[in-house]
C-alpha cells in the first residue's frame, strides 16, 4: 500500500486539497493500484516555518506587501 506524504503552506483550501489526493489517487490506479489502498497524509507548515533558498516564505510575504507598485 503506497503511503504519500504532501507537505503544503498552511491554509489551502478543502477544496484545494481534495483535487491533490484526487489526482495522485489517480497516478496510482492509472498504474494499476486500487484506490482504496493509496493511503495520503497532508502536512500543512506555515510560512514561517519554510525556506528556500535561504529565505523564509513569511519574510517574503511582507517584502512583497512593502513594495510600491
Amino acid at each position: 500500500m503506497p503511503v504519500v506524504q504532501v507537505s503544503v503552506w498552511a491554509g489551502m483550501s478543502q477544496e484545494s486539497k481534495r483535487k491533490i489526493v484526487e489526482g495522485i489517487t489517480k497516478v496510482f490506479e492509472d498504474i494499476g493500484i486500487p484506490k482504496e489502498a493509496v493511503e495520503i497524509i497532508i502536512y500543512e507548515t506555515p510560512k514561517a516555518n519554510w525556506a528556500t533558498g535561504g529565505k523564509l516564505h513569511s519574510d517574503s510575504e511582507k517584502l512583497a506587501k512593502t513594495k510600491v507598485p
